[in-house]
């Protein structure tokens, strides 16, 4: 729920895609990426190329990256602040709290 801070209720449904559209994207791009470091950084063990140690490490590296930048970059959408409530705002009391006064 906290990707639809930042837009009017009205927008939500529009906002909920975007995010999802998003996710895919990332999601699709960074295992292209790691598979194709892992396929460049590989190890001949017994006649078989497997992924090296240093090919997991780098993974992680620009995955950490990756990360790293998402969150600078998620520091600057702007929050909607609340709406105030008509208690917070002093404004009318509600019926059952002026009965029990008057008692």
């Amino acid at each position: 729920m906290s990707d639809t801070l930042a837009q009017p209720a009205s927008e939500t449904a529009a906002a909920n895609s975007l995010n999802t559209l998003m996710r895919s994207i990332g999601t699709s791009s960074a295992s292209a990426v790691a598979g194709v470091v892992l396929a460049q950084m590989t190890t001949d063990f017994c006649g078989y190329a497997l992924p090296s140690e240093g090919g997991f490490k780098v993974v992680l590296a620009v995955g950490a990256g990756a990360a790293l930048l998402a969150f600078a970059v998620a520091s600057f959408i702007p929050r909607r602040s609340p709406a105030p409530t008509p208690a917070a705002a002093g404004e009318g009391t509600s019926a059952p709290a002026e009965a029990a006064a008057k008692s």
